[in-house]
């Protein structure tokens, strides 16, 4: 919109707005945002599209796999088991992380193919 062609109507349906308000107040959207928030980070997002190529990793191959030390992967994987992205299990001294669900890895997916349509039709 220009400058000239701001919106002159307070609210143009309102039953529509407050049954979309009403919906919005059911759900979480505040954890949706914290989900996303998680994995905008570049190395988070590098660790969540990892886990989607192979089942499990332990957290040196994770290290190695985004080229940082082992403090720093473990770092983001804390803050993305904190976000329920990632599950772990220990064997001995060693960790071995994997994506919470299904739902982590079409969100991957999702996004890069969504990518992928944005490059091809700019």
């Amino acid at each position: 919109m220009s400058q000239n062609e701001s919106c002159e109507i307070y609210c143009y349906d309102e039953p529509k707005v407050k049954r979309i308000q009403g919906e919005m107040q059911k759900k979480d959207i505040s954890s949706v945002a914290q989900l996303f928030k998680a994995l905008a980070d570049e190395n988070r997002a590098k660790i969540s599209y990892a886990l989607c190529q192979d089942d499990e990793l332990c957290v040196c191959d994770i290290a190695n796999i985004i080229e940082s030390s082992v403090a720093t992967a473990s770092h983001h994987l804390r803050t993305l088991h904190k976000q329920g992205i990632v599950k772990y299990r220990k064997e001995g001294k060693l960790a071995f992380y994997s994506l919470d669900d299904e739902h982590i890895k079409q969100l991957m997916m999702i996004a890069l193919a969504h990518k992928n349509e944005v490059k091809v039709n700019v």
